[in-house]
């Protein structure tokens, strides 16, 4: 039977493109909307398949549904496809099939163009993945949480690196990026997390990552997102500025140390020249020895302060050393410089760390300073050894105390002021070596002597 019935004139002022096909799928009716949306004239489909105008990847998934619909298995849902257009492109229709009363009648298929929507939906979706493989490279670590901290919605790559704590921790109780934090900083952090969720922006740095005690320095920048004036999300990001931080120390210290000891130095070498000046009856010899032991210093000074500068200035990456090996060198070195130390070790056969080269140094500094120090015959006792995934190097020696100040300086728990100096460069250069290689350095004295312990990244097979 022909198509179209009584309800022809409703049909044909209908917004949406609306068709009536038989059971194979055949156009038997189409309003006036389908020159609007496709391009044809509804005389020009009429008898025509429909779904040869479909595209050919989402053919058999509609003729499958339109299948169902005629089989009396499904009376409702809507499907999207691309439909082919008089110009050979193709529109995206959203359509609802339905049976019409009289099955005879046919299918009543209502659609309406979407091909808008699914063009913006998809610039939004390559838009955010070209965001997240940017974000995924980005050496800065990206975040975004919920306003109340309770839900993390967004986090790169670049966390687990800079805060050394799994990201999934953090994705399955977001409040746990707290226990990255050091726990001196912590209260700092939740106070700016209650400022950003009241409205406020943050600029701050603290100190993160457990797994490298506490010793990375990140500089965080974070603002609260508003809808309809009220707090809906925290983003932010995250940069290590951990090489910035050290090397202004860095410059504190070395003005500060050369300006306080070479100063001292040459103010002894101009005492004893004007002593002799004007006393050149009074043993001048004994003099002159003091300016040329004072000049000898002075000058083993400037050569430590070029081989430090040349550590800060250009330094290379930590590479694969046996630990072991690099110890009995030191060790071997020290002993002909002092022959009356008594040196023990304990070292395993090989113990391979990530270490720059100049370790080898900072061992033998420490190394010599013990021998220097001691007031009777030195001893010390060198122990290395595997702790989880860390090498841990122990010098014990039975020398002074070194000066509480000395290491509480080097460790960042005091600030070098302009009254009270370290000794010179010899324990910073030790410190700058360890630091570098990502390892630590501690401190324990007591009437009997020192321990000095450093502890450095082990090596993995690859490296």
């Amino acid at each position: 039977m022909d198509w179209p019935g009584p309800a022809e004139a409703l049909l044909e002022h209908a917004r949406d493109k609306i068709v009536v096909l038989d059971e194979e799928g055949t156009f038997r009716y189409l309003n006036r909307v389908t020159a609007e949306i496709l391009g044809f004239d509804p005389e020009e489909l009429r008898g025509e398949n429909a779904f040869e105008y479909i595209h050919p990847d989402d053919r058999e998934r509609i003729l499958s549904r339109f299948e169902r619909v005629v089989a009396g298995r499904e009376y409702d849902g809507t499907i999207e496809y691309r439909h082919r257009t008089s110009d050979g492109s193709y529109v995206w229709l959203e359509s609802r099939i339905a049976e019409l009363t009289d099955p005879e009648e046919g299918y009543i298929v209502s659609s309406r163009d979407i091909t808008e929507r699914v063009q913006a939906e998809r610039e939004r979706d390559e838009t955010a993945e070209r965001l997240e493989e940017l974000a995924a490279k980005a050496d800065d670590v990206l975040w975004m949480f919920s306003a109340d901290w309770s839900e993390l919605l967004f986090l790169n790559a670049a966390y687990e690196s800079t805060y050394g704590q799994p990201a999934e921790e953090v994705r399955g109780d977001p409040r746990r990026f707290l226990e990255a934090i050091h726990p001196e900083d912590r209260s700092a952090v939740q106070d700016a997390m209650a400022r950003l969720s009241a409205g406020e922006s943050v600029d701050m740095e603290y100190r993160v990552n457990p797994q490298q005690d506490y010793s990375r320095w990140v500089w965080v920048q974070a603002e609260p997102i508003f809808e309809a004036g009220e707090v809906v999300r925290i983003v932010g990001f995250t940069r290590d500025v951990t090489d910035r931080r050290r090397r202004e120390r860095q410059l504190r210290v070395i003005d500060t140390i050369l300006r306080h000891n070479l100063r001292n130095d040459l103010n002894t070498v101009i005492g004893h020249a004007e002593y002799v000046s004007e006393h050149p009856e009074d043993d001048p010899p004994a003099h002159a020895e003091a300016i040329e032991r004072t000049a000898q210093a002075l000058l083993r000074k400037a050569e430590k302060q070029r081989r430090t500068i040349e550590l800060l200035t250009d330094p290379v990456a930590p590479c694969r050393i046996d630990v072991t090996t690099t110890i009995e060198d030191a060790v071997a070195t020290v002993e002909d410089h002092y022959p009356d130390a008594e040196i023990e070790t304990d070292l395993p056969p090989s113990l391979p760390v990530r270490a720059l080269g100049e370790i080898g140094t900072a061992f033998q500094e420490l190394l010599g300073n013990a021998a220097k120090h001691a007031d009777d015959a030195p001893w010390i006792r060198i122990t290395a050894a595997q702790v989880d995934d860390r090498a841990v190097v122990e010098i014990e020696d039975t020398c002074p105390p070194i000066p509480e100040y000395e290491y509480r300086v080097l460790t960042g728990e005091q600030e070098m002021d302009g009254v009270t100096h370290t000794s010179g460069l010899g324990l910073w250069l030790v410190y700058w070596v360890v630091d570098l290689s990502d390892g630590t350095i501690s401190f324990e004295t007591d009437e009997d002597g020192n321990t000095v312990t450093v502890s450095l990244p082990l090596a993995t097979s690859e490296q």
